[in-house]
């Protein structure tokens, strides 16, 4: 279930918000955010409140204040044992107190005390944090202003203190009471060419000739009821910088925040290796959770998550090369695996799994992956196969930095692919456990394809790795390089590397200096290299610094239940250092000003939450249960929760066939009247002949392929120019051919299919490939290239 963050009391109501105030600048590969949040206390009694939301991972939040009937207050970053401890004491002698912290157990979701608001009170609370923006793989710079906040659930007692899964009541999205404001600059030295969104923006406005600044904002009015997404299209987004940034003045020079900070961004050409020459041991850990059940998006007739993951491990099976070992997981409150320990891929146990998977539900109860990941980690190592694992999940897990642990544990001996699916899916937990065993993590959202973005992952797991990375510096005598960012352990095809670096010593009189990035592919050496000024530039948000804080503290933060206590106090220092919170630390604002005693307890009220289309609700009593002002911080029980269901919810199925009927009933056919719904999945017919794929990459002439195909079966065998040969060659040409005319939208899944029956035509066709093309064009009235092929 869909939860909005807003202003929660102790007691789980809602002091009224009026309205969110997002103001955003985008520089080049970087974001600064400050978001305000304006409440009005319209009771006439005073109220403590809880605010807790969600944020990206990736984000160093640096400054908290509040802004009080005209009066700024503004937070200081202590030890977090220390700033609850004022806090408590500050409201007992009737101050205003305000608290900022981490969730103990999960780095993207944040809580905000707020004490003793007096009746009538505004209060603005504002927030301000750097982020690097994440790069699409078409390109986009993607930055997400997360609204949804997804109950998670409990790994453990000790989880159950987070301070998640907040119940709000549900109203009709045109009575939510509050709205949103969004205004983004963006400037870059590339050129941008567009910008494009989920929500209703107002039209570009480039503010320089040269389109290398911009402006757009969300339209008037915008009801706050989904992520906001921004995607960013620059002209020249490959090419490698690097940004120095001039350190605070006040600090030592040699210090953290003090010298001079440098941002790398390279953009390694790195070759495509052929796929269908890679072996390795595939295993798929898929999420069945109850809330896997769940709509994708909160678009009319959108697809469930799990018939989405079904129909994506579907493709992957399909695009696996001959000769790979693979598995597939399913898991929730229990798990469940297809085989006892990883299968050879071949034709018979392809069959078995496609079989399995189409017969998969979301009824395994809770979020528990931390079980069947450790049951992954203890199988003996196939020689020759390394392990690459991946992972689909909406992400609503409260304990993430036990399975973020348990990943980094393991990072030696695989690699993990991650994928959160769904509105709210933990940033924390999909980007930590691609970041600490080198492989990528994708978000699945709105009207996003689970499956194209399944099957990029695929690809980066099938190329070889760049391995033995390293960078070497020219720099002038006097001047010397300390790495911060932490050891990159791979670089696949496509991808970004983003490495900061802190400039020791005098500044000198020389305007330029240079860093190359060096690596191995295959047993070639190659390089990259770029030049940079040495002259750092002043910025007020000291983004490169904090950025640069930010990345140390990822690699050492696991919070209180899995830091040692040398890790712990690496991470306080450096937080303090740089004023960007984590953990340990919290954000303290005390108003002395107010003096009025309390007197007896404080009243609540409540924000109410958008009612999403298509989704059901469930009361489960598992976690109810009072609390004490002391529990504000680390708030969590949901009186309702899908994903904790030990069975199938009847109501939610019913409304799943419901949908994916209506989505039957408004099918359309394509030009060539060729679309038709798939039995299995509810999509198109080019998945319909991607089910009938051979393991080997081929197809057999049957009766299946020729009602896709549209010539009558006798005609399709009389036109066939080998009609000696073996006829799995004819169907292969025909069936290759096909997808080219008519699934050219869906090309990014079905690539490596393609490239497996191609390898297959050159080892049993060969020099009949040509005439199998032209027949197969003529027969199907087409005109697809031979040279795709490979002839």
């Amino acid at each position: 279930m869909e939860h909005h963050c807003g202003l929660i009391t102790s007691n789980k109501e809602t002091v009224p918000l009026k309205n969110i105030s997002v103001t955003l600048s985008i520089n080049d590969f970087v974001a600064a955010v400050a978001a305000t949040l304006n409440y009005e206390n319209e009771e006439k009694v005073p109220l403590e409140a809880t605010f807790v939301f969600p944020m990206d991972e990736d984000s160093a939040v640096y400054s908290f204040e509040a802004l009080v009937d005209g009066k700024k207050i503004v937070a200081e970053l202590q030890d977090k044992m220390k700033a609850h401890s004022e806090y408590e004491e500050a409201l007992s002698q009737g101050h205003q107190a305000y608290l900022l912290e981490e969730d103990d157990y999960s780095r993207d979701v944040f809580s905000c005390n707020v004490g003793n608001l007096q009746p009538g009170a505004k209060v603005a609370v504002t927030l301000r944090y750097v982020q690097e923006l994440p790069l699409e793989t078409d390109g986009a710079l993607r930055y997400l202003l997360p609204a949804i906040l997804n109950p998670r659930y409990q790994l453990s007692e000790q989880s159950a203190n987070s301070c998640l899964n907040i119940q709000k009541p549900t109203v009709p999205l045109e009575d939510l009471p509050y709205t949103l404001n969004m205004t983004a600059t963006i400037t870059s030295q590339h050129g941008i060419e567009r910008v494009q969104s989920n929500c209703s923006l107002s039209p570009i406005q480039y503010l320089t000739d040269d389109k290398t600044s911009a402006q757009v904002s969300l339209t008037e009015g915008h009801k706050f009821d989904r992520d906001v997404e921004l995607l960013i299209y620059y002209s020249e987004v490959h090419s490698p910088s690097v940004a120095v940034e001039m350190g605070m003045l006040d600090m030592k020079p040699d210090s953290l925040m003090g010298a001079p900070s440098a941002m790398v961004s390279f953009y390694p050409d790195i070759p495509e290796v052929e796929a269908s020459k890679v072996c390795g041991e595939f295993v798929f850990l898929m999420d069945r959770s109850g809330s896997m059940g769940s709509p994708m998006s909160t678009e009319n007739n959108s697809q469930l998550r799990i018939e989405a993951a079904k129909e994506t491990l579907l493709l992957l099976l399909k695009s696996l090369p001959m000769g790979c070992y693979f598995n597939i997981y399913g898991f929730g409150s229990s798990y469940e695996k297809f085989f006892p320990e990883s299968v050879k891929y071949t034709q018979d146990t392809m069959e078995d799994a496609v079989k399995r998977v189409k017969a998969l539900k979301a009824n395994l109860g809770g979020t528990e992956i931390l079980t069947p990941l450790c049951n992954i980690y203890k199988a003996s190592s196939i020689p020759g196969h390394p392990l690459q694992l991946f992972v689909f999940t909406d992400g609503e897990v409260s304990d993430t930095f036990s399975v973020i642990r348990e990943v980094k544990l393991n990072s030696k001996k695989h690699r993990c692919f991650s994928f959160g699916i769904g509105q709210g899916a933990s940033t924390s937990l999909i980007k930590n456990i691609a970041r600490v065993s080198g492989g990528t993590a994708v978000f699945i959202t709105g009207k996003d394809r689970m499956q194209s973005k399944a099957l990029g992952s695929l690809k980066f797991a099938l190329q070889c790795a760049v391995d033995n990375i390293s960078l070497s510096w020219d720099l002038p005598p006097g001047l010397s390089i300390k790495m911060l960012s932490p050891e990159q352990l791979t670089i696949f095809r496509g991808q970004r590397l983003i490495i900061y670096a802190q400039l020791t010593g005098l500044m000198p009189q020389v305007e330029t200096g240079a860093v190359c990035l060096k690596h191995i592919l295959q047993g070639r050496s190659l390089e990259n290299t770029v030049t940079f000024s040495l002259q750092p530039k002043a910025n007020a948000n000291f983004t490169i610094h904090r950025l640069a804080a930010k990345s140390l503290i990822q690699t050492k933060d696991f919070g209180s239940q899995e830091a040692s206590k040398e890790e712990k106090e690496d991470v306080m220092n450096i937080s303090l250092q740089s004023g960007v919170l984590s953990s340990f630390t919290a954000f303290i604002a005390i108003n002395k000003e107010l003096n009025k005693p309390v007197q007896g307890p404080l009243a609540h009220r409540v924000i109410p939450r958008p009612m999403m289309a298509g989704t059901s609700m469930r009361s489960y009593s598992n976690f109810s249960g009072g609390f004490k002002r002391s529990q504000l911080r680390s708030l969590c029980v949901p009186a309702y929760d899908l994903c904790l269901a030990e069975s199938p919810i009847p109501t939610l199925e019913k409304s799943a066939r419901s949908g994916i009927q209506k989505k039957k009933t408004n099918s359309s056919t394509n030009k060539s009247n060729l679309k038709k719904e798939h039995k299995a999945f509810g999509e198109d017919v080019v998945v319909q002949l991607i089910c009938l794929q051979k393991a080997n990459g081929s197809w057999e002439l049957d009766e299946d392929l020729t009602k896709i195909l549209g010539p009558k079966s006798k005609d399709i065998k009389a036109a066939n120019p080998a009609k000696h040969e073996d006829p799995s060659a004819w169907a292969t040409v025909l069936a290759v051919v096909w997808l080219h005319a008519n699934g050219t939208d869906l090309k990014c899944e079905w690539e490596l299919l393609e490239r497996k029956a191609v390898a297959w035509l050159h080892d049993h066709a060969g020099s009949s490939i040509p005439m199998l093309v032209q027949a197969a064009n003529s027969l199907l009235k087409l005109s697809v290239n031979p040279a795709v092929f490979g002839v």
